[in-house]
């Protein structure tokens, strides 16, 4: 009896789901996965391929990588927890008959967390050399909240886990840090005795192994008033000069900006002032300009006789009501122009006519 390829690879398990730490080596070997062919000699021969797809718009190819022949996936980068916590992708495979079966299986890698991070300390800030203090009041009773130091840590579950305390204090019997929360708080009650200056120094510590810690380092001023702080820290001396200067640049800021407004305002006035009199000056000066008449063209007859000689004159007069006005109608002054011996023009009136009409309706 000659086999004949009519069973498909069965993966011993339905799903692969396997672990690796973060910060790995490249090529390093995480799990294999096996399948099973119930076919004989080359329909039995079972091949393995990585499928297609992409984690995060990143091919998963460059995530990891399987053996064709043995089926273990491999590791092709260092993964980072902070970027990438797990991702899944599926495995096929194939056997070695003709036509070729398959089959595939879901595969999830998830990335442990490694206590790579140390602690970030958000508050106090830490200014880079300048002097930032804590002002405590000579009056400050037992429990007097001083600051909080906050930090946080990117690590997760235990790594994450912070605690505080206090390493350095100039007077350890004067200040406590908690524990879990970072409460500064006086142990008792201050005195005149006091020193003016404080320098405290916290450790914040995570839970991971090895643990992380940081530090930061506080300034605690035991005053009432700020001039007895300015003698106990002469590094706020630097301060207040940049202050000062950071106060008159701001001045000198303004001033400009001020300038530079009422410059625009002047300059926006003039010009509306010049355009002002301008004008004034042209209406004044077409007041006294002679006044030359104006006639009204002559024009051509149909009969081509030459010019038209009658010119027609109206005059309106309108009342206060309306509905009613007076039209005067003149026939035009025909007259006969001649040139005597001297070259003198005259004229000879020959006839004029009016007609008034009354009660003339201006619809």
């Amino acid at each position: 009896i000659s086999d004949v390829n009519d069973n498909a690879p069965v993966f011993e398990r339905s799903s692969y789901e396997a672990t690796i730490p973060e910060n790995n080596t490249p090529g390093l070997s995480i799990f294999t996965v096996r399948a099973r062919d119930a076919d004989w000699n080359q329909n039995a021969r079972v091949s393995y391929i990585l499928e297609d797809s992409s984690v995060n718009g990143v091919p998963v190819s460059s995530y990891v990588s399987v053996s064709a022949d043995s089926g273990v996936i491999h590791a092709v980068r260092s993964f980072d927890y902070e970027q990438i916590k797990d991702f899944q992708f599926r495995v096929i495979a194939q056997d070695g008959g003709s036509p070729p079966l398959s089959s595939n299986v879901s595969v999830k890698i998830i990335i442990q967390d490694q206590n790579d991070n140390a602690p970030q300390v958000l508050y106090p800030v830490q200014t880079g050399g300048s002097v930032v203090a804590e002002m405590v009041p000579r009056s400050a009773d037992v429990g007097y909240l001083v600051t909080k130091v906050v930090a946080v840590d990117v690590d997760s579950g235990q790594n994450a886990w912070l605690s505080y305390k206090l390493q350095k204090a100039t007077d350890r019997a004067l200040f406590e840090v908690g524990a879990q929360n970072g409460e500064i708080r006086t142990v008792r009650q201050v005195t005149d005795k006091d020193a003016v200056k404080q320098k405290l120094t916290v450790v914040v510590e995570d839970n991971g192994q090895p643990s992380r810690s940081a530090t930061v380092n506080i300034n605690v001023a035991v005053a009432d008033s700020f001039p007895e702080v300015l003698s106990e820290f002469p590094d706020f001396t630097h301060d207040k000069d940049y202050n000062d200067n950071l106060t008159f640049y701001l001045v000198l800021a303004l001033a400009v900006v001020s300038f530079l407004f009422i410059v625009s305002i002047i300059a926006i006035l003039s010009v509306k002032c010049y355009r002002w009199r301008r004008e004034r000056m042209f209406y004044k000066s077409g007041a006294n300009l002679p006044v030359i008449p104006y006639y009204p063209p002559l024009y051509a007859d149909v009969g081509g006789t030459g010019t038209l000689q009658h010119v027609y004159n109206y005059e309106v007069c309108r009342t206060t009501d309306s509905r009613k006005s007076d039209l005067k109608y003149m026939r035009p002054t025909q007259s006969i122009s001649s040139l005597d011996a001297s070259g003198t023009q005259t004229f000879t009136h020959l006839q004029r006519e009016k007609l008034t009409s009354d009660d003339f309706d201006d619809q």
